[in-house]
């Protein structure tokens, strides 16, 4: 049997401390401050603006959370937070934490009323506009919602691409596209492939400026579309990656139907998410996603490899596998 440890409660209990700590660093822009040139404590603290009370202990706070170095006083990015979180570079990912910051950290502050309810928790509970057609709505802040889950879902994109069996297969659509990061990947690694991405019209110039700048607008174009209201367009592969959770269950068997409609006969559905372990036990992400779901939507939720196969087998796929991609993602695949 294991041994009581309070250290790993009260870790987890006020793990909400760490977390602010990061997302206000982004919010300050201190690691793409400090991508420019490292810097000593009173220079930082005046370029940031800090108050000089809390400049020190918030600083080696990030320091004690291995998300900054410090030598000899001065202050340095570590190679995760430079990569990751300078936002003059491609591969920046902040725009997640920036609305983790904005937006999910004070909702996430009324999970117990959504567990005790049922009900988002998010602008629409005070009747406020969907945030997502709001999103939609404002083309600049789309862009870099867009760019920002480009970012976070690169890693399982390009593990996609390479992993499945694409010898096989001459066509590909990526549904709820984005900025069409995943059928981009694809066709990069595999130059027989010709893409679609469908999403909605809004998204159209956000998808054809990736597309055009990795080279591949000759074999990789736009359809625009609602998934809930028209057919998806036919190809040997449909893929959905982070899109099935969004919605109910009812909601997710219906789009896994229309998949199988519009899979061309031997083809394949590939459905990619933080997919939850079978035990539901491990995946530790993948449950706090759906937590967020509940937060975030009036029916998602996150689910199961076993789950998927079912809704998967009763549309009428075979051969139904789950196979790891990167971190807590995995794919889902069924045979048509």
């Amino acid at each position: 049997m294991e041994e009581p440890r309070l250290d790993h409660i009260m870790q987890i209990g006020t793990g909400f401390m760490a977390s602010k700590t990061l997302l206000s660093a982004v919010e300050l822009e201190l690691f793409t401050e400090l991508a420019k040139h490292p810097e000593d404590l009173a220079t930082l603290s005046g370029r940031l603006g800090l108050h000089p009370r809390s400049a020190r202990d918030f600083l080696d706070a990030l320091v004690a959370l291995k998300l900054l170095d410090r030598r000899e006083g001065v202050y340095y990015n570590t190679p995760s937070t430079d990569l990751f979180l300078d936002k003059r570079k491609s591969s920046y990912v902040g725009g997640i934490l920036e609305m983790a910051n904005l937006r999910l950290y004070p909702y996430w502050g009324n999970l117990t009323s959504a567990l005790r309810t049922g009900e988002p928790q998010n602008e629409a509970k005070h009747g406020g506009p969907d945030p997502f057609k709001q999103l939609y709505a404002e083309p600049e802040r789309l862009r870099g919602f867009l760019k920002a889950m480009t970012g976070i879902s690169h890693g399982a994109n390009m593990a996609i691409a390479r992993q499945f069996s694409w010898d096989k297969y001459t066509s590909a659509v990526d549904v709820g596209t984005a900025q069409g990061d995943l059928i981009t990947q694809v066709a990069l690694a595999n130059p027989h492939i010709k893409g679609i991405g469908f999403d909605l019209p809004e998204v159209a110039p956000i998808f054809e400026d990736y597309v055009a700048a990795n080279g591949l607008a000759a074999r990789v174009e736009f359809h625009p579309g609602s998934f809930f209201d028209a057919p998806l367009p036919e190809a040997d592969v449909v893929m959905m990656g982070h899109i099935l959770h969004d919605w109910n269950l009812d909601e997710k068997k219906m789009l896994i139907a229309k998949a199988h409609d519009a899979i061309k006969p031997g083809g394949a559905l590939v459905v990619y998410e933080s997919i939850i372990d079978d035990d539901r036990a491990q995946n530790a992400f993948g449950l706090l996603m759906s937590l967020n779901m509940l937060i975030e939507t009036p029916g998602g939720f996150d689910y199961t490899g076993a789950d998927c196969v079912g809704w998967m087998r009763e549309a009428g796929f075979r051969e139904m596998r789950v196979e790891h991609l990167v971190g807590p993602d995995s794919m889902v695949i069924g045979f048509k």
